[in-house]
């Protein structure tokens, strides 16, 4: 009974319940007896603070008497007290973290109101806490960015004071905006752009006035030396080893324009206008546009002095800027800068179009060079000045000295390989391998090495270039050695083509309204995007997949208009014959590998799956750096050249598919030939199926788990199919599993000859980088019998199946047809006859096999087998005479031909005995057949080798491919052979 609430205000003991308001008053009672924080009592104000968050968020759910409570005795003074101590940084993580999860969790907007009320938090905002401290930092900038989102148009009065023109929540965040970590970079952007979302005229006026200037500056330069920064890592990484850390300078960078793009696609005009000019004067023009051409340098500043990029370091950032940005009259202006300005005009520091634009005030130089002061500095100085007044470019002092926003940015700038001023001559005589210094060449090239000779003649005599920015762009295309820029240039045009805010009077190169053929299309670029796909179906071209498919894009989206080609004819042509060429380098690798079907199917594939994304192409850091040739970059298929035969053959189909869609899709025809297989005349899993008069082998599938089903096994002409028998329908059944013979592979189990292991797996149409098998299973048949013709049939199956496949490919690639095919290589049938003749000239092979004239296709050997006249004994004669018995005693002394040894043949050089009378009359009545060699054989008894006196017949063939027919008589009064000949041809 002593232990009544009411007794001692209810803070003496511990309450069993930590989810009250009794509990909160024992927290209080702890704060209030521990107002110096010591060794002793740390532990316990730390736990203190973590349940006064949890009771807090409770309260605010389900007892407001709580939060009464908590403001009723000012409990956020404790806090301030205990951080105004030197407490250490273990309970000042936990005061922040207290406040983070309070204000974070808080839903109450009135409980919100009551915290903010009395200005404790931006005294806590203000206080000076140790940053050096990686925990602290952490959890103050989490605060200030979970306090930035409670603001809108009622709580934003609570952290901007009107009367004293202050602002501590947006002052101190901005402050860390270059800081090392990138989550604080990161989570101070997200917090700006949450300040300039709340719709409050004062509070933009003061960010505007006081902090636009200093802020948009700082950021410009911040970010203009992590674009040299990024240059060095591409310049100095010729052997791909700092492929990560290129990784993050390029998502740093595409981070920075998308924060700019959140900024200007909130229509805050006079925020918009200084962050523009900051952008155009001091980062994109004097370092991005300017690294395009070496010959001009912005007034003021010498070719050595001028900082700059690699021309295809600068192809790469304008072309994320032209994708990711779509403010219209930044983008606008910039595109005229680069694709309308002069040499003199850019002499004149381009302020004629950024004054068409209206986008430049005054008359302000254009360079790249850092601020006078640093972000705190100019902060702490603007915060004296008490008249408000509107500060642009002209307010923020030029260069005088070499102070930088971050200790980064001066080593950046202080270590001389960052400054890209090493001349050709130089990089000729470093001390590395020629692979390397080609490479850091292709980066210090831009246009002159593309030009022709004439061109460089016409340089010597110093002719100012007319449009030296689009001229650079223009030359880059050529694809002569390599295509590293001319894959940026593509991507830059395809940018600025589909960027809204360019008008099209600026795209002097994109189709226009006015149906001229004259102006329909820029005819230089067009002809430079057709030679580089013609110069793509070459044999041994140094232009990657990407590149052919990124010249493909921007060429449909250039000549196609509501549907419509814009080509002329001449130029439909070259396109014809990019066709033809691509069919005619597809058709060298038709057979060559065995996979040849597997990849054609994978590859196309991969074509209808994963069209080229241009954004997520320009987010790849692997492209930066000089084509490779090599997987063990990690850098994928269509990023690299090809390496080796399989992959040569790959990218020879990739292009043959891209170069056959873009000739279909300018020409208007349909597609009726791919792909191979045509899903709608497939049986798909839980068809019913008419099984009547149809071959059904009963079997019991075992799963690998053990579980066994009984199914019919049907093989159909490409398919494999398992059914079930239907209850409702006699003859009837239901598919429950359905694969390609294509991709089945069949073996017999060595220890029961009724089974059959089967893996069937997945089309590659659906399957992913590894293809899992859709079955592999144990398959037991009734009898040994019935498991043969299984595996027979499903060989077989597979057989004809790809046979049937390889004969739509020969037919795509305009190959003939008309003879069935053979797996063999060209010169396999060759060399069987050259092993052949390597046996002794005193043996006879047992078989005598007659050879014959067909008309086939070069490099395929066809064998026809007569199909109703089975093989006999070895005495067998064509004309149908029998030979003497074997038996028979050799007058010569020669080794009889049953006893000779037999060289093994493959299966596709077995060619059966024909009765060659019933082919005769087709050898003469064919005008174009082949080259026959007609053998007439003389015995001669005086010795114990053969004489052969050979009669040639030559007759004039069509066909490139030599047949040869072995000279046997066609009536029955010819001569017998006698053994030991050897026949000539």
């Amino acid at each position: 009974m002593f232990r009544s609430r009411s007794w001692f205000g209810g803070g003496i003991w511990k309450p069993k319940n930590p989810h009250s308001l009794e509990h909160l008053k024992y927290l209080y009672n702890v704060l209030s007896k521990n107002h110096t924080v010591s060794e002793n009592n740390r532990g316990l104000l730390v736990e203190t603070l973590r349940s006064i968050a949890e009771i807090l968020i409770w309260g605010d759910q389900n007892d407001s008497s709580v939060f009464d409570f908590f403001l009723e005795k000012n409990m956020l003074s404790f806090f301030l007290r205990i951080m105004k101590q030197k407490c250490g940084s273990y309970v000042c993580v936990q005061l922040l973290q207290t406040l983070n999860i309070l204000f974070e969790n808080i839903r109450n907007e009135t409980s919100l109101y009551y915290l903010l009320s009395n200005n404790h938090v931006n005294s806590i905002i203000v206080h000076k806490f140790d940053f050096s401290d990686e925990e602290v930092m952490a959890y103050y900038i989490s605060f200030l960015k979970t306090l930035s989102l409670k603001l809108n148009a009622h709580t934003i009065h609570f952290f901007y004071n009107e009367h004293t023109n202050d602002f501590p929540l947006y002052t101190e965040a901005i402050k860390f905006f270059n800081h090392s970590e990138g989550m604080v970079r990161i989570a101070v952007r997200t917090l700006t752009l949450n300040v300039y979302r709340v719709e409050d005229a004062s509070m933009l006026a003061f960010i505007r006035d006081r902090t636009a200037a200093p802020y948009f500056s700082n950021l410009v330069w911040f970010i203009g030396n992590h674009i040299i920064e990024l240059d060095t890592c591409v310049r100095n990484d010729a052997d791909h080893q700092s492929q990560n850390r290129l990784s993050d300078l390029v998502a740093e960078h595409l981070d920075h324009l998308h924060y700019l793009n959140d900024i200007l696609s909130l229509n805050i005009p006079d925020l918009n206008k200084v962050l523009s000019e900051h952008l155009l004067h001091k980062l994109l023009v004097p370092l991005y546009v300017y690294s395009l051409t070496k010959s001009i340098s912005p007034p003021g500043q010498s070719p050595g002095e001028r900082k700059h990029v690699s021309v295809v370091v600068s192809l790469f950032l304008l072309s994320q800027v032209f994708l990711i940005v779509s403010h219209e009259p930044l983008v606008r202006t910039l595109a005229a800068v680069i694709l309308k300005s002069d040499s003199h005009m850019v002499e004149d520091g381009a302020s004629r179009v950024l004054e068409e634009y209206q986008l430049s005030s005054f008359d302000k130089s254009i360079v790249f060079a850092p601020p006078s002061e640093t972000l705190e500095k100019s902060l702490e100085s603007l915060s004296g000045h008490s008249d408000l007044q509107t500060l642009t470019l002209e307010d923020i002092p030029e260069q005088s000295s070499p102070q930088h926003s971050s200790t980064s940015d001066s080593e950046i700038l202080e270590n001389p390989s960052t400054t890209p001023g090493s001349s050709q001559e130089e990089i000729k005589h470093l001390n590395v391998t020629d692979e390397e210094k080609e490479q850091r060449l292709a980066l210090e090239v831009d246009s002159s090495p593309n030009q022709s000779r004439q061109s460089i003649e016409e340089n010597s005599t110093h002719r100012p270039l007319a449009k030296p920015f689009l001229e650079t762009i223009l030359n880059s295309l050529n694809c002569r050695e390599n295509d590293y820029a001319a894959l940026f240039s593509l991507c830059l045009l395809y940018a600025l083509i589909s960027n809204e805010g360019v008008d099209k009077e600026t795209l002097d190169f994109a189709p226009s309204a006015v149906k001229n053929p004259s102006n329909w299309y820029n005819l230089a670029l067009i002809e430079k995007l057709i030679h580089v796909i013609s110069a793509s179906c070459q044999t041994n071209a140094k232009i990657r997949l990407v590149t052919i498919e990124m010249s493909i894009k921007l060429l449909i989206k250039l000549v196609i208009s509501d549907g419509e080609s814009l080509l002329c004819d001449a130029h439909l042509a070259a396109i014809e014959s990019a066709k033809e060429e691509s069919t005619a380098l597809l058709r060298n690798f038709y057979k060559s590998e065995d996979i040849f079907l597997d990849m054609f199917e994978e590859e196309y594939s991969e074509v209808q799956k994963k069209p080229l994304n241009v954004e997520w192409l320009m987010m790849d850091s692997n492209i930066l750096l000089p084509p490779t040739g090599t997987p063990m970059t990690g850098i994928e298929f269509s990023k690299r050249l090809p390496c080796g035969e399989v992959e040569r053959a790959r990218r020879a189909i990739r292009v043959f598919f891209l170069v056959r869609e873009l000739s279909m899709l300018l020409g208007n025809e349909p597609e009726t030939q791919l792909p191979l297989t045509n899903p709608a005349n497939c049986v798909q899993v839980g068809n019913v199926l008419d099984l009547n008069n149809s071959d059904l082998i009963a079997c019991t599938v075992v799963w690998k788990d053990g579980q066994k089903i009984r199914r019919f096994l049907v093989i159909d002409v490409i398919q494999l199919i398992l059914v079930e028998p239907d209850t409702r329908r006699l003859g009837w059944g239901v598919a429950k599993l359905v694969g390609f013979l294509q991709d089945i592979e069949v073996a017999g189990d060595k220890d029961d000859s009724r089974c059959l292991h089967l893996t069937i797996h997945k089309p590659l149409s659906t399957s992913g980088g590894n293809r899992l098998p859709l079955l592999s299973a144990k398959f037991i048949f009734d009898d040994h019998i019935r498991c043969m013709a299984a595996k027979q049939r499903l060989t077989k199956g597979r057989i004809k199946a790809r046979q049937k496949k390889m004969g739509q490919i020969a037919k795509l690639l305009d190959i003939p047809t008309n003879l069935p095919n053979c797996s063999t290589p060209p010169n396999y049938p060759l060399l069987g006859m050259r092993q052949e003749r390597t046996v002794g000239r005193g043996q006879r092979l047992k078989e005598q096999r007659g050879m014959f004239t067909v008309n086939k296709v070069p490099g395929f050997a066809a064998q026809l087998r007569k199909q109703n006249e089975p093989r006999t004994g070895v005495g067998r004669r064509v004309g149908g005479d029998v030979s003497p018995p074997s038996g028979r005693s050799n007058d010569n002394g020669i080794r009889p031909r049953d006893g000779s040894p037999k060289m093994p043949r493959p299966r596709s050089e077995e060619i059966p005995l024909e009765d060659m009378r019933l082919r005769k009359s087709s050898f003469t009545g064919n005008g174009c057949s082949g080259m026959q060699l007609v053998s007439t054989i003389e015995p001669n008894t005086s010795t114990a080798n053969a004489a052969v006196n050979t009669d040639v017949v030559l007759t004039k063939k069509c066909s490139e491919e030599t047949s040869f027919t072995s000279g046997q008589a066609s009536d029955s009064s010819a001569k017998p052979r006698r053994k030991g000949q050897v026949e000539t041809v």
